[in-house]
């Protein structure tokens, strides 16, 4: 019985131990199995990269000849310049490098940590900012460009570069005539009766004087590209060019933003500049404009005298008025401010359906009101072109605007990419200012101002998480323009509702309604 009892009470204990190696034998495998599933995972993953990294390392392979070829073909387009340019930037280097070794010095002194700005070395927005204004012409006007550009750069850095719009150093005035000279094949007495030694204006690119024409005795104002410049400006944008080739190649990141493309954009507009046939061509053009729809008697542009103009000198008719900004010289030129208000925002408005490019740099010096009543548009220096596509999604987001339309004001942004940076439409030809035809004492505090006002509807915008294409932000940095002048000029008009503003077309209003509703 007893050895009965032990068996009875003992069997329970055995086969608990055998379910327990069971389970335990069964845990085993699962682990097991959980291991190997990981490592299939792990194996997969690996396959993945392996498999990607394979694939980039094939697609740069294939782009390694085109990447060679287009260095190759840019060098040789440089030439000798390159290496003077380099030996420029070298000293422009050390010597913004010594003056952060400085500041350092006396930082760490006085409070024995660096600041953030002073962490970042010559890549800080000061630093960089007095680097582009050592390197010239061609970084200052980079410096311009991201002044004006807050959808691209960081605020910081926009904020540091609108330094980069005072008023440059003038060349010497006898330098200004040597060109004069061998542009014109002639002495400039012949031409000139008098040409003021001192300069209207002096920017980066361009100086401008105020002369007399010989014979006819009419007021002009010659724009004098600066000596050297393009070579400068060549050397300068192929070095930059090739580097963003170099970037894009070596990370694939930066493809996806662009920056070739836009380097490319800033390259060939920069280059243009330099080229004053460009710029009589869209004064000439925007003159048609004018006289097509019968506005000449309501706006005017300088005439270009096209036998004294050449590549590197432009002379223009000299035209006499005041910014609209000056309320009380407007006062007293018309009897209302407001009706030359509306005239501007007619022809502007206009010339963005009607002329082949409008004007893309109304600030203060160069949007007037002349002698004689009319408005006249200067400087032609900055012109766009804008598509079909992104105009007729800003005919409906101004007008939505006026009628608050939320839904529609939605559907037009989308129309015009602002809800993916990837789908852009980039169709827009820029061409960047150089001298000022106008002189006036706030263009650098109007271009601050304005930049300002416009960074704060970026970061509005990009709260909600919109991207501004480069077409729209151009056109509304000039509407905001606008609308300074018109809470000035005509503090109870709405600019957008105002029956006497046409800033729909008629003629395209219907036609494309229907596809954004």
């Amino acid at each position: 019985m007893a050895v009965s009892a032990f068996r009875v009470t003992q069997l329970p204990l055995l086969h608990q131990s055998q379910v327990t190696v069971a389970r335990a034998a069964r845990s085993k495998k699962m682990i097991g199995g959980r291991r190997n599933l990981k490592g299939f995972v792990i194996s997969a993953q690996y396959s993945q990269s392996q498999d990607l990294f394979t694939s980039r390392l094939q697609s740069r392979i294939e782009n390694l000849p085109k990447l060679v070829e287009d260095i190759v073909q840019t060098s040789i387009n440089t030439g000798p310049r390159g290496a003077l340019r380099l030996v420029q930037g070298v000293q422009a280097f050390l010597g913004v490098g010594g003056e952060w070794l400085n500041d350092l010095s006396k930082s760490t002194r006085v409070s024995g940590s660096l600041p953030t700005e002073m962490q970042l070395g010559l890549l800080s927005p000061l630093y960089l900012r007095k680097l582009f204004e050592r390197m010239g012409a061609t970084y200052i006007k980079l410096g311009q460009f991201i002044a004006s550009a807050p959808t691209l750069f960081p605020q910081e850095y926009v904020d540091e570069f609108q330094n980069c719009f005072d008023k440059a150093p003038p060349v010497p005035f006898e330098e200004i005539r040597k060109i004069l000279q061998e542009e014109l094949g002639r002495p400039i007495e012949s031409v000139y009766e008098y040409v003021d030694p001192a300069p209207l204006a002096s920017a980066s690119i361009a100086q401008v004087h105020g002369a007399r024409l010989r014979g006819s005795q009419e007021d002009v104002v010659i724009k004098v590209l600066k000596p050297g410049i393009e070579d400068f400006l060549v050397a300068d944008l192929n070095f930059i060019y090739v580097v963003a080739r170099i970037f894009e190649f070596l990370s694939p990141e930066f493809s996806r933003t662009s920056l070739v493309g836009i380097v490319k954009d800033i390259r060939e507009s920069m280059l243009e500049e330099v080229d004053f046939n460009k710029e009589a061509k869209n004064i000439e053009s925007f003159k048609r404009y004018l006289e097509t729809m019968g506005l000449s008697g309501q706006a005017t542009a300088p005439r270009v005298y096209k036998h004294c103009s050449s590549r590197r000198v432009l002379t223009m008719e000299r035209l006499y008025g005041v910014p609209l900004t000056d309320l009380d010289s407007i006062s007293a030129l018309v009897s209302s401010p407001e009706n030359s208000l509306i005239t501007a925002l007619n022809v502007w408005f206009g010339s963005l359906l009607s002329c082949e490019s409008f004007h893309a740099d109304v600030h203060a010096g160069n949007l007037w009101l002349l002698r004689d009543g009319r408005i006249g548009f200067l400087d032609f220096g900055i012109v766009g072109r804008i598509s079909p596509k992104t105009w007729a999604a800003m005919e409906v987001f101004l007008a939505s605007i006026a009628t608050e339309e939320y839904e529609s004001m939605a559907s037009a942004l989308i129309q015009m990419g602002a809800t993916n940076i990837d789908e852009l439409d980039t169709e827009i030809v820029v061409a960047t200012g150089s001298g000022r035809t106008a002189v006036a004492a706030n263009v650098a505090v109007d271009e601050r101002q304005m930049n300002a006002l416009f960074l704060d509807l970026v970061r509005v915008s990009e709260s909600y998480g919109l991207k501004f294409p480069r077409e729209f932000a151009l056109l509304m940095k000039q509407l905001l323009y606008f609308d300074r002048y018109t809470r000035l000029l005509a503090p109870n008009m709405n600019m957008l509702q105002d029956q006497r503003i046409s800033v729909v077309s008629n003629r395209r209003k219907n036609r494309y309604n229907d596809s954004f509703n």
